[in-house]
C-alpha cells in the first residue's frame, strides 16, 4: 500500500460524520407515521423482496429444473433435486405468507389462526404447480410459433423476457386468489424490475399468451385476456380513467381495464384503454389509441394523415 493511499484510509476512518441529530429525526418521523396508521411500535414484518425472488427463481427451477435448474443434474436425479427445491422453497413461501397475514391482522403476535391459514395457502398454491407448467408449455409453444428467430424452445425459455414476466404472472396470479394479494405484487414487481414487462398479478390471462420484445407492457389488475393472444412491445391495457367517492378518493376495485379476446393481435405502441373488449380474431395496429370495443375480425388502424394540397 502506498502512503498516499494509507494516509487516505487513515482519514476516512478518523473522519466523524454528525449523524445524531439525523437519526432523531428519522425516529420522530417513524413515530408519527406508525401513530398515522394506528400500527403500534413495533410494527410486524412485511414480506422479504430478497426472498421471494429466491422463491420465484426456485419454484421456475422446480418447474424447469432441466433448464433452470442445477446444470449438473443427471436424469436420475431430477425428482430429487425437484422435491428438495420446492421442500425449501415452499418452506420459505409460507414464512413470507404468514409474514402478510400477520401484517393485514393489526395483531401484536401471529395467530394460530393464521398459521394455520398460511399452511392451507402453501399447500393448495403447490398443488396448482402442475397446471400452471401446462400453461407455462403453451406460453413457450406460442413464444416459439410466433417469433420467427427463436431457432428452439429452449430459447425461447431461457431468453425471452416475456417468458420470465409471465412465468412469474402465473406463480403471481395463484397467490393473489388464495388471498395474499401482496406478495403476488412483489413477485409480479420482482419480473417487471427485470423484464420492464408490468403484469399485474389480478389480471386474468389464458393459455398460448405471447408477448414479443416486451419492453414497456402494462397490463392491468382487472384485464381479462383470453387464448392464443399476442402483444408487443410498449403495448398498454389500462384504465380510460379513475372515478372518485364523495370524499374525493379513489374508487378501488372496478372493473376499469380492457376485455381481450381469443386470437387477438396488439401490436407495438397500442394504448387501449377502458373495459371495452377487443373481438376475438382482431388485430389492433401499432401506436393505435382505443378507447371503444370492437367486434370479432376487426382490423384497427391509426387513422390516415390528410395530404396538404400542393400550392
Amino acid at each position: 500500500m502506498t502512503n498516499t493511499k494509507r494516509a487516505r484510509d487513515i482519514q476516512v476512518r478518523s473522519t466523524h460524520l454528525e449523524v445524531d441529530d439525523i437519526i432523531s429525526k428519522l425516529r420522530a418521523l417513524r413515530v408519527a407515521s406508525l401513530e398515522s396508521r394506528k400500527r403500534h411500535d413495533r410494527p410486524p414484518k412485511l414480506p422479504s423482496r430478497k426472498i421471494l425472488a429466491n422463491v420465484a427463481e426456485g419454484l421456475s427451477a422446480a418447474l424447469f429444473p432441466n433448464r433452470l435448474g442445477s446444470s449438473e443434474l443427471a436424469d436420475e436425479g431430477i425428482d430429487h433435486y425437484v422435491g428438495h427445491i420446492l421442500n425449501v422453497t415452499l418452506r420459505d413461501l409460507m414464512v413470507q405468507i404468514q409474514h402478510e397475514l400477520h401484517y393485514n391482522s393489526s395483531l401484536e403476535t401471529l395467530s394460530c389462526e393464521d398459521q394455520k391459514k398460511s399452511i392451507v395457502i402453501t399447500q393448495a398454491f403447490a398443488k396448482r404447480l402442475p397446471e400452471i407448467r401446462v400453461l407455462l408449455d403453451s406460453d413457450i409453444i406460442a413464444a416459439y410459433e410466433g417469433d420467427p428467430a427463436a431457432r428452439n424452445v429452449d430459447e425461447v425459455l431461457v431468453c425471452y423476457p416475456g417468458i420470465m414476466a409471465i412465468t412469474h404472472y402465473r406463480l403471481a396470479h395463484e397467490l393473489h386468489n388464495l388471498g395474499v394479494p401482496l406478495i403476488a405484487r412483489m413477485i409480479s414487481e420482482i419480473a417487471h424490475s427485470v423484464t420492464g414487462i408490468e403484469i399485474h398479478p389480478g389480471a386474468q390471462i389464458g393459455g398460448s399468451f405471447f408477448i414479443d420484445h416486451g419492453t414497456g407492457v402494462v397490463i392491468g389488475e382487472t384485464t381479462i385476456i383470453g387464448q392464443n393472444v399476442r402483444l408487443y412491445q410498449a403495448v398498454t391495457l389500462g384504465a380510460k380513467r379513475f372515478p372518485v367517492d364523495e370524499n374525493g378518493a379513489l374508487v378501488k376495485g372496478n372493473l376499469r381495464h380492457p376485455i381481450v379476446e381469443d386470437d387477438v393481435v396488439i401490436y407495438a405502441g397500442a394504448t387501449i384503454l377502458g373495459r371495452i373488449t377487443i373481438g376475438r380474431g382482431s388485430t389492433i395496429g401499432g401506436n393505435v389509441w382505443l378507447t371503444h370495443s370492437v367486434p370479432p375480425g376487426s382490423n384497427i388502424s391509426q387513422a390516415p394523415t390528410p395530404h396538404k394540397k400542393s400550392m
